[in-house]
């Protein structure tokens, strides 16, 4: 019998760029089995070495959790959907604040709202009354600060430590071509006090780490993640659960969004949807992956709506229920989510107590929140000497003045070539190397290179365990190589 799949973004490379394919089984653990034998590149992001699917891969039959079903062996019939939704980055209100009263100038600015019987002039003194803290003031946090300053959420506060860049202003709306080059916080309070003057804007530049975050949440009523990295989502999902805070959650990748709200009474938490990260690298940053310049403005809208409704104790916020969206096909998903009983930080018998070190948590070098160009210089002497692993631009710009029998492999996605390229490379993306790599000349010495060195470091890994014998990887990739050899590449 013949079951679709639903494929999502970040594996479509392994799927020959799929989003649903059909394979036959009678269970899920046959169906996996057969899709992962199929397109074998799968196989390594759905299961462990040992066999076991992976803990931040999550299955869904139509749209329950087959952890709550029968698991790999829950049995399927005639129409079933199977959905893989891996991790990427109710009615329960926030306790009523004290009233506030509203000038003359707030009445007339949020008329709109004080004619819903939902909002009114009750809602509307609880929404000044209230505190709001989006962690990180870039794609998501700009839409859902603006909207929630509009909306007159009395004090917003803003974490971040980043400046602006202008590969930030495809998305990130708080943000002006003159900011380039400031704190992103100087241009995000002034960007709001000009939208909404009656809002306090409270801003920390500093890293959320798990000395500061129990002390930066404390006094807020909602917490609004627009994270970008695995160790600060899960550092934001504990710290709520122990302060027993809000997390109105959303993530980006591509053209995919989810949403969700984490860590009520009763509710689920981030940890209960996906137990552990995935390894370093494996799921790509937007930076190295893209994202659609409108899809943050629309999962961090949905975020602020969150936001509201709980500070409103009114409608019925995503708890329990995980929102997917694709801009592509204009669709929305809904999943059920529970509360994992076993759960190490919201379950009934918490092993997590406390915060922990959630870069070593997520196998990420300390002080690192996000996958970085490698820095090793390879060997200063030969780095064609053997058992080099890494050159750098320098070094290969000096092998092949020189003529080395080299070859580069570029394992970008196409549009990415197009973009800059090194003369000669050749082009197989990184999804492809499993099918692909026997178009490689193993005689030669190869270097594999991508944007910044993450992925190419994971396909010389590859090319390793498939028996070539000398693989390189070019250190900071085709960035790297801009800057240090040819600036007439552009960098993006």
């Amino acid at each position: 019998m013949a079951t679709k799949i639903l494929i999502p973004t970040p594996l479509r490379s392994f799927t020959d760029r799929q989003d649903a394919v059909e394979v036959d089984g009678h269970t899920v653990g046959e169906l996996l089995n057969g899709l992962t034998t199929k397109y074998g590149g799968l196989r390594q992001h759905l299961y462990t070495g040992e066999g076991r699917l992976r803990s931040f891969v999550n299955v869904y039959v139509n749209d329950e959790d087959i952890r709550y079903l029968q698991k790999e062996d829950t049995p399927l019939k005639a129409g079933d959907v199977v959905s893989i939704i891996p991790s990427v980055a109710g009615g329960a209100g926030v306790a009523a604040p004290a009233a506030t009263q509203l000038t003359a100038d707030e009445v007339r600015r949020y008329s709109r709202h004080l004619i819903l019987p939902e909002v009114g002039m009750d809602g509307q003194r609880a929404l000044k009354a209230a505190k709001v803290l989006c962690i990180g003031a870039g794609g998501l946090g700009s839409p859902a600060a603006m909207y929630l300053a509009a909306a007159g959420v009395g004090t917003i506060g803003l974490v971040d430590f980043d400046v602006v860049d202008l590969s930030n202003l495809q998305r990130q709306l708080l943000h002006g071509t003159p900011d380039v080059g400031r704190s992103k916080l100087a241009s995000a309070r002034e960007r709001i006090y000009a939208l909404n003057p009656n809002v306090h804007v409270e801003t920390y530049e500093v890293a959320l780490s798990s000395a500061n975050a129990l002390d930066l949440f404390r006094p807020y009523d909602v917490i609004l993640d627009g994270t970008d990295n695995f160790p600060t989502r899960y550092l934001v999902n504990d710290a709520c659960v122990l302060l027993g805070k809000p997390n109105a959650y959303g993530s980006i990748f591509r053209f995919e969004g989810q949403a969700s709200v984490f860590s009520t009474k009763g509710g689920p938490c981030y940890r209960c949807l996906y137990p552990e990260p995935p390894p370093p690298g494996l799921v790509p940053s937007c930076a190295e992956a893209g994202v659609l310049g409108v899809l943050p403005g629309i999962i961090g809208t949905i975020q602020a709506t969150e936001a509201i409704k709980l500070i409103l104790g009114t409608g019925e916020p995503l708890i329990g229920r995980f929102l997917i969206y694709d801009a592509l096909r204009m669709r929305f998903r809904e999943m059920k989510l529970r509360r994992d009983v076993e759960c190490p930080v919201c379950g009934d018998h918490p092993s997590v107590t406390e915060l922990i070190d959630y870069e070593q948590f997520c196998g990420v070098p300390s002080g690192v929140t996000s996958a970085p160009a490698p820095e090793a210089q390879g060997s200063p002497e030969d780095p064609l000497a053997p058992g080099a692993s890494e050159i750098t631009p320098r070094q290969l710009k000096a092998a092949l003045d020189r003529h080395e029998a080299l070859v580069i492999v570029d394992v970008r996605e196409p549009q990415e070539y197009q973009i800059a390229k090194i003369a000669g490379s050749q082009l197989i993306p990184l999804g492809e190397i499993p099918q692909r790599y026997g178009e490689i000349n193993r005689d030669r010495i190869v270097v594999c290179q991508c944007r910044s060195g993450v992925r190419s470091a994971k396909a010389a890994a590859f090319l390793r365990s498939a028996g070539f014998p000398r693989v390189l990887n070019l250190t900071g990739g085709i960035l790297r190589w801009s800057d240090e050899v040819d600036p007439s590449q552009p960098k993006y």
